[in-house]
């Protein structure tokens, strides 16, 4: 029996969405988010599934990509984040974030 291809028709890489980031195709949730949710969050792949509304396959499809890319998307997770901690960092508040800040003691 020859070989076959296996198909990657629940995950889509697309420079123009999610900034090239592997999501599910058809949508803009990221791998990374699914395998967030699930990981660290302890949510289960079927509650994922239901309450993003994806198919069970598209969501364990994105786990198996995670675990097969896990080096590549944990280091695009943390430099997203240090992006973002960076730009909170360099950025004063406005002022209705110092308002809400003071309303809640911070």
């Amino acid at each position: 029996m020859p070989l076959q291809s296996i198909s990657t028709e629940h995950i889509a890489i697309d420079p123009g969405y999610c900034f090239g980031k592997p999501r599910i195709a058809g949508t803009r949730i990221p791998v990374a988010t699914i395998a967030k949710l699930y990981l660290e969050m302890g949510e289960s792949l079927e509650d994922i599934a239901t309450e993003y509304d994806l198919s069970l396959a598209s969501v364990y499809a994105a786990m198996a990509y995670y675990y097969d890319h896990r080096q590549d998307i944990d280091r695009y997770t943390a430099e997203s984040e240090a992006y973002v901690e960076q730009i909170r960092r360099n950025n004063t508040p406005s002022r209705l974030q110092e308002k809400l800040r003071e309303s809640r003691g911070e």
